[in-house]
């Protein structure tokens, strides 16, 4: 079971990069393309590198302990993810640690409303940016002087609502399809204006108007709820040392353990019709097909199942899902500054560990927008920051427009000087700008999906052997548990004829530690 299921992990989860490639990129002075690597680097286009201060970002990198997730996200206490990892046993050679406080960019003081669009656009330039925390908890909220008390009940009675598992569901019901925004205006009198740190909570893809309770409010439930399980304050988590990759390199350890044969740097370049494998049938008596694989590196081999995302099945010129799909574009910007941002990192609340990742996160109304964009169809920039001894700037906006990259350098400049106990702004070192696309189903948007996605399985074409679709990674910040619930349909599917692998998904037994010079489990 190990083998499979780590090859799905893998094309599943993250992308990253090490730090080292950074500098061959670096003294080499070979393209910016080098950093993507691999049968995926397919769905990254516009890569752009610049870099301010050869010296500086040497000296920095020298100090960076963690590589450069190009896919980043965040883990839920709550993730479905995590039991998984028990389960497996995997989790002993993980490492994670706590995301901290949720910040919010604002305006000290604020008369945009009354203002034209050229105006507002004037006194965006002019005006103090401030970072706000963004509460999480009664102790936040209560603590949180911006706000009045009235809305602070307000606020209280929303946060009260998601956290209660037989309330929040009820919210789903009876509102599932109106927008979040107009469901707390309408129902809990929460101004426009106080929105924001709700919506950012969500880690919504989308503008405010689109984005709708059906995705707003288990999200809303998962954040709140996962706080205090790990440890007092936070509720997330972020893999050590490189972004979900560092799971996806794990899964292939224990797959090899199990017998599994991987080859790096390959994708598919053709599947030829398959054939039947003679002396072999399922429990039904029908014979399986066997499909022949031609590897981008000219080895050809054999496969009952092929198990990929659309990213990974790009070459297979005669498969197509049978549900359409749509593309979904969002424009990342990373970003090594020379200062590790200590004033974001304080403990969210006493007791709680030292925090290594912040969110910060930028509403459309505090970037100064093309006129070509509508405010209202702006989704907000976020912001993860991971820091040790300097600081590493995720910013990420799901926008298909040309001016994307830069609305990202932008947010970024605006949270270096809104930083407070700064003796001076920051600089930004080096930057990668690039833009990741997703495969997911028509529906109108990820926020107004469901919240389960459809078994994969009915996406499978019976006319192509042996072929299942996994979903793409969708757009969101946080891992969604869709990704493993897809991963279980198709397990399911694979061993379907072996009765005793019924009810064993992700239970590994216990295996001796072996070979390493360090005593460490492979």
């Amino acid at each position: 079971m190990r083998n499979w299921l780590a090859t799905i992990l893998t094309g599943t989860v993250s992308h990253s990069i090490h730090l080292s490639r950074i500098k061959t990129v670096l003294t080499d002075a070979t393209d910016e393309k080098e950093l993507f690597r691999g049968p995926a680097r397919k769905s990254f286009t516009s890569m752009k590198m610049t870099t301010m201060e050869v010296q500086k970002l040497l000296s920095a990198c020298k100090k960076l302990k963690p590589g450069i997730t190009l896919s980043p996200h965040l883990i839920y206490a709550r993730s479905n993810l995590v039991p998984a990892l028990v389960s497996s046993k995997v989790y002993r050679q993980l490492e994670f640690l706590a995301v901290g406080t949720w910040w919010i960019c604002d305006v000290k003081e604020s008369d945009l409303d009354r203002a034209t669009v050229e105006e507002a656009n004037s006194a965006k330039q002019a005006e103090k940016k401030v970072l706000r925390r963004v509460p999480g908890s009664r102790e936040d909220a209560f603590a949180n002087r911006s706000i009045s008390l009235r809305d602070t009940r307000s606020l209280m009675k929303v946060l009260r609502g998601t956290a209660d598992p037989e309330i929040y569901p009820t919210m789903i019901g009876e509102a599932g399809h109106q927008s979040f925004q107009d469901f707390l205006e309408s129902q809990y009198m929460i101004d426009p204006k106080l929105q924001a740190p709700l919506q950012a909570l969500t880690l919504s893809p989308d503008p405010p108007a689109k984005t709708s309770v059906a995705f707003a409010v288990p999200r809303l439930h998962r954040h709140i709820t996962s706080i205090g399980i790990f440890g007092p304050g936070f509720g997330a988590v972020v893999p050590k040392w490189g972004g979900l990759a560092e799971i996806a390199q794990v899964a292939c350890r224990a797959g090899a353990v199990g017998g599994g044969v991987y080859v790096l740097k390959q994708g598919i370049d053709s599947i030829s019709q398959a054939h039947l494998i003679e002396n072999h049938s399922t429990s039904e008596g029908a014979d399986q097909p066997l499909s022949n694989i031609k590897l981008q590196g000219g080895n050809e081999v054999k496969a009952r199942w092929i198990i990929g995302t659309k990213s990974t099945l790009h070459s297979i010129s005669d498969w197509d899902p049978p549900e359409s799909t749509m593309i979904r574009e969002i424009t990342h910007l990373t970003a090594i500054v020379s200062s590790p941002l200590t004033t974001l990192f304080t403990p969210p609340a006493e007791g709680s560990p030292p925090p290594a990742s912040v969110v910060v996160v930028l509403p459309p109304n505090l970037l100064e927008l093309p006129k070509s964009l509508d405010p209202a169809e702006v989704p907000a920039t976020y912001l993860i920051i991971h820091s040790s001894d300097t600081a590493i700037i995720y910013a990420s906006l799901t926008l298909p427009h040309p001016s994307a990259s830069d609305l990202l350098s932008s947010a970024i400049e605006t949270l270096l000087s809104a930083l407070p106990n700064e003796s001076s702004k920051p600089d930004i070192l080096w930057s990668l700008s690039y833009k990741q696309h997703h495969s997911i189903p028509s529906l109108p948007s990820p926020s107004i999906q469901k919240t389960d996605t459809a078994n994969p399985l009915s996406q499978a074409s019976t006319q192509n052997h042996g072929i299942l679709h996994l979903q793409d990674l969708g757009p969101s910040l946080a891992l969604e548990d869709d990704v493993l619930k897809d991963v279980r349909a198709v397990w399911e599917r694979v061993t379907a004829d072996d009765g005793e692998s019924r009810g064993s998904f992700m239970l590994f037994e216990d295996r001796e530690a072996i070979g390493g010079e360090d005593g460490e489990e492979l």
